[in-house]
């Protein structure tokens, strides 16, 4: 059957890439959308959500039986476990369920677009040569970006449809309850700093604060992924940034001239610690304020910002193949916090 128009499967519909690509492939270019989430749809789209166990393989195999066929799978879910192995046994079965339960209900599937990220270079261990390199070797396993990639480029060479792979850096966007995103400890960071009377430092090391550090819009991944479903080499990796480098010791003053707060000098904490016992200060502040209702748990994953905020190595991708395929847009990150910022505001997520 010839599908009329494009018919995108998205898995991982509600994360901060999901939600974005969601939007821009079905309510910005028309494209039929059916994503897959645990949770429904807290705002407006002309998407289809489904929610579908992925680790269970039959259920995901007959859930797509019923809404397919699909021209393309985009697939940014994840699954976080502490066990290293046991995180690569998830996200492989997750991504194999999907793929092939989409694949059987779509004879004329086209491509898969994976998501991972500089982890592949080894982003997350320490310094590491920079600019990353589609190319480069890969670091130690375990990684399940590497038992994903494998399995998908093994079972594109005997079926009809490719794949490409994206690895952005740090995604940052709008997404209800779901903390992996920078933009929102910062937010959530400094509306708490403001609430007690404290200046907004800048909580991480005194080395991370003046090195060379990469983002990526959720807005520039999702006009990324149309671009990669239809107009990107097949069986190709690209780094996909925002396409510009900053320092913290610059962004961060821009960040409290923004929300009229002293920067002050950095003091290094850690957040995991210092923001357990902030729930009831969280809940004073939604309740004044008129806050959306997100759990202080659900608002933002301070582990992860202790990472970011401790690395104390340059952390930049190449994105030049990116470019000379085709794909040029660049976005400003300093700009790109603030605006960020202001939308958290405006969609009362933060006061």
């Amino acid at each position: 059957m010839s599908l009329p128009k494009p018919h995108a499967l998205v898995a991982g519909g509600l994360g901060v890439i999901g939600r974005n690509v969601v939007s821009h492939l079905a309510d910005e270019l028309g494209w039929q959308v059916t994503a897959i989430s645990r949770r429904s749809p807290d705002f407006e789209t002309a998407a289809r959500y489904l929610s579908v166990d992925l680790l269970d393989e039959a259920a995901t195999q007959a859930s797509l039986a019923e809404v397919g066929p699909f021209s393309h799978v985009f697939y940014a879910a994840y699954q976080e476990l502490e066990d290293p192995a046991e995180q690569v046994s998830a996200n492989l079965a997750m991504l194999r369920n999907c793929v092939t339960g989409a694949e059987a209900a779509s004879p004329e599937l086209r491509r898969v677009v994976l998501y991972e990220g500089a982890k592949y270079y080894g982003a997350h261990l320490g310094a590491f040569p920079t600019p990353a390199h589609e190319d480069d070797p890969r670091v130690m396993p375990p990684m399940f970006y590497y038992d994903q990639e494998d399995w998908l480029t093994e079972r594109a060479r005997s079926a009809g449809w490719d794949s490409v792979v994206l690895r952005p850096d740090v995604v940052c966007g709008f997404a209800i309850g779901n903390p992996m995103n920078l933009a929102m400890v910062i937010a959530v960071y400094a509306a708490i700093c403001k609430e007690l009377g404290l200046p907004l430092r800048f909580p991480g090391s005194a080395t991370c604060y003046g090195k060379l550090a990469q983002v990526t819009d959720a807005a520039q991944l999702a006009r990324g992924s149309a671009w990669a479903g239809t107009e990107a080499e097949g069986g190709t990796a690209y780094n996909l940034t925002n396409g510009d480098i900053f320092r913290w010791s610059h962004l961060w003053k821009r960040i409290a001239a923004h929300l009229d707060m002293d920067p002050a000098e950095p003091m290094q904490i850690s957040l995991s610690e210092m923001m357990a016992d902030k729930g009831p200060l969280w809940e004073k502040i939604k309740e004044r304020h008129g806050l959306v209702d997100v759990p202080f748990e659900k608002v933002a994953a301070w582990g992860f910002g202790d990472f970011i905020f401790s690395c104390d190595w340059d952390v930049i991708s190449s994105t030049t193949r990116i470019r000379q395929a085709g794909f040029a847009p660049v976005v400003d990150s300093e700009e790109m916090f603030l605006r960020l910022i202001d939308e958290f505001r405006e969609r009362k997520v933060i006061p």
